[in-house]
């Protein structure tokens, strides 16, 4: 007997309770991934969602019952497991979590040993196929389990990141989303000289105030008029388990990922001298030239953590960033952490005696960008092609790294389907022209809805 589980994304579970994911489906996953994994022992933990502990226990019955020792590190982020597992040196990690979606969804992030990505071409596919024919590792004896904190020497790596005592006080409004970032916040704030300002700050997984995702810009404001109101130096806010920081100027103005990629690249190089640095695709310019001045290499990777992960590792990467808030850290194991990029913004701006509208000004300036724009399109592979067909013959430079670049010498963009989504994903960026991007915007988006 098989099923078809569609809740199997390019690199997570992800599905909505209880019909594309539920305990039945969480034990065969454990299973599944003992088999496929054969990991020995396994850190797990869960998000705040109201399914996630329930759906937690399925998962380590089936590890258990396939011979697996559990280690459970309770309710955390996604990047609590991503340390966790190459902390306490174990052969793999699960985290129960659906991230930003709707409160009615869970799902599941893997890694395997030394916090390692399992995506569709590393492991994933295999566990969605034993998973689908309720097939697993059967095992004679029965694993072990055991529960664990490893919250403090997380915050204790997280501060190793700054030098706590050259901090300024600045006034920081923090928006958790109700999600998990308020816990962590909660007990690095004794070891900080901020002074917090916080909103949506206790976990509740019934979202109260929607769904915890900062890119909506529906749910900046809730962020942005606390910072105005308080006049605050820093606004933060995070996704549902927190792999994911955004940030707003002191004006309460949101920053777009992009321009946080080239700052957090140009500290990193000025404080260890020139390494290489991993981006996504769609905006590039920006981040290619603060490296190349900074003596540095600028290495492109495909769109999505899994990739990101693997180039880094690939070419010894001190950093990589995604324009979408992702933000990775070799020292962190190569993997994405929401809470590392505030930290260090915050010491640059205490460093530089600057805010942050200040230190991404130029940088905007210099290289305006659109922002990622989305839209649900009927037939993806035919606007893709009907676009290259039409900008293809005058440019200079044509790719299909991850859908479709196309760049000039005086603007660039990048259109691609989403790996999570039914939707076309477009980035537009320009040489210091943002009438000519504006204009080009306009011009890509009538492709797109017409």
């Amino acid at each position: 007997m098989s099923d078809s589980l569609p809740c199997f994304k390019a690199y997570d579970v992800r599905g909505r309770v209880p019909d594309e994911i539920n305990e039945d489906v969480a034990h065969r996953i454990g299973r599944a991934y003992a088999e496929v994994i054969d990991p020995g022992s396994v850190v797990v933990g869960h998000d705040i969602r109201l399914t996630s502990e329930s759906i937690k226990g399925a998962l380590i019955d089936g590890l258990r019952e396939s011979g697996v020792n559990v280690v459970d590190i309770g309710l955390c982020g996604t990047e609590e497991i991503y340390f966790a597992t190459d902390h306490l040196g174990v052969g793999g990690g699960i985290v129960v979590t659906a991230s930003h979606n709707p409160k009615d969804y869970n799902g599941m992030k893997f890694v395997r040993e030394g916090a390692k990505p399992i995506s569709g071409d590393s492991g994933l596919a295999e566990i969605r196929r034993l998973t689908e024919q309720r097939r697993g590792r059967d095992s004679g004896s029965k694993g072990s389990y055991e529960t664990t904190s490893t919250l403090s020497p997380y915050i204790q790596h997280m501060l190793s990141y700054v030098d706590v005592p050259s901090l300024a006080p600045l006034n920081v409004v923090c928006n958790a989303g109700n999600g998990g970032a308020g816990r962590v916040i909660d007990a690095l704030e004794p070891k900080l000289p901020f002074k917090f300002s916080k909103v949506h700050h206790e976990a509740n997984g019934h979202f109260p105030n929607g769904v915890p995702n900062p890119l909506l810009e529906e749910n900046r404001e809730a962020t942005a008029s606390v910072v105005r109101a308080k006049r605050a130096d820093l606004g933060i806010a995070w996704d549902g388990d927190f792999d994911r920081c955004f940030f707003f100027t002191a004006q309460g103005d949101f920053v777009e990922g992009y321009y946080i990629v080239g700052l957090l690249a140009e500290a990193f190089l000025a404080q260890q001298g020139p390494q290489r640095v991993v981006h996504d695709p769609r905006l590039t310019w920006n981040t290619q030239a603060i490296v190349a001045a900074a003596g540095g290499e600028a290495v492109a990777s495909k769109t999505g953590h899994a990739f990101i992960k693997e180039r880094m590792r690939e070419v010894d990467a001190i950093y990589g960033g995604e324009m979408s808030a992702h933000h990775y850290f070799r020292d962190f194991a190569y993997c994405d952490s929401g809470m590392i990029p505030w930290l260090l913004v915050a010491a640059l701006m205490s460093d530089k005696k600057q805010s942050l509208a200040e230190l991404v000004a130029a940088r905007e300036a210099e290289f305006p960008c659109s922002g990622e724009i989305n839209r649900r399109v009927e037939d993806p592979a035919s606007l893709l092609a009907a676009v290259e067909a039409h900008y293809a013959p005058t440019a200079l430079r044509v790719e299909h790294r991850d859908g479709l670049s196309i760049e000039n010498s005086d603007w660039r963009f990048n259109l691609r389907m989403s790996n999570t989504e039914p939707v076309v994903r477009l980035n537009v960026e320009s040489r210091a022209d943002r009438a000519l991007m504006e204009a080009r915007t306009e011009e890509l988006l009538g492709y797109m809805e017409g």
